[in-house]
């Protein structure tokens, strides 16, 4: 039991060392999502398909510790959750204390995680809607009326309203 013991805590250490390291580059993400750089967005999404794989891992591989923890206590292994794992381990305190540092520590880095992820959620969704806002511009100058100009000839010499080369700069 000991050996389990040390094992999960082992995992759960390297889980919220990649969870931490997938945080910082969702935070990596957040000025390249600002400026539109589609590269290095790329290339900071491989980084993270990278560290998730590990996740995915060692995940299974705390599941698998956790079944065994279950069938040495003689508990399901459906209901054996950390905090439950925490309070059977009352009279091995060191394992114990352990167990706590590092469930507390998932819990923080959870939070965090969420955080960074709702905020780059919302920037990604900022910069779909002006994407479509400027769509839409560009559609609906194409579909302007033309104005009614005519030259000595009498014939249509009208352009299509908004298309000329006075234009909106947004950089002033």
């Amino acid at each position: 039991m000991a050996s389990l013991m040390e094992n999960i805590i082992d995992l759960l250490n390297k889980e919220n060392s990649e969870y931490e390291l997938l945080i910082q580059l969702s935070m990596d993400k957040t000025p390249v999502i600002i400026k539109g750089d589609l590269e290095q967005l790329g290339k900071i999404t491989e980084k993270e398909q990278e560290v998730v794989g590990r996740i995915q891992h060692y995940e299974k591989e705390r599941i698998q510790t956790m079944k065994d923890i279950a069938d040495v206590t003689n508990k399901d292994a459906e209901d054996l959750k950390l905090p439950v794992l925490i309070e059977m381990m009352s009279g091995r305190t060191r394992e114990q204390e352990a167990l706590r540092l590092v469930h507390d520590r998932l819990k923080t880095t959870m939070t965090n995680m969420t955080r960074v992820n709702n905020q780059n959620r919302e920037l990604l969704k900022n910069s779909l809607e002006m994407v479509q806002f400027e769509m839409n511009l560009l559609q609906s100058m194409k579909c302007a009326p033309e104005t009614a100009d005519y030259n000595k000839g009498a014939y249509n010499t009208g352009s299509i309203m908004g298309s000329g080369s006075k234009r909106f700069d947004t950089k002033q």
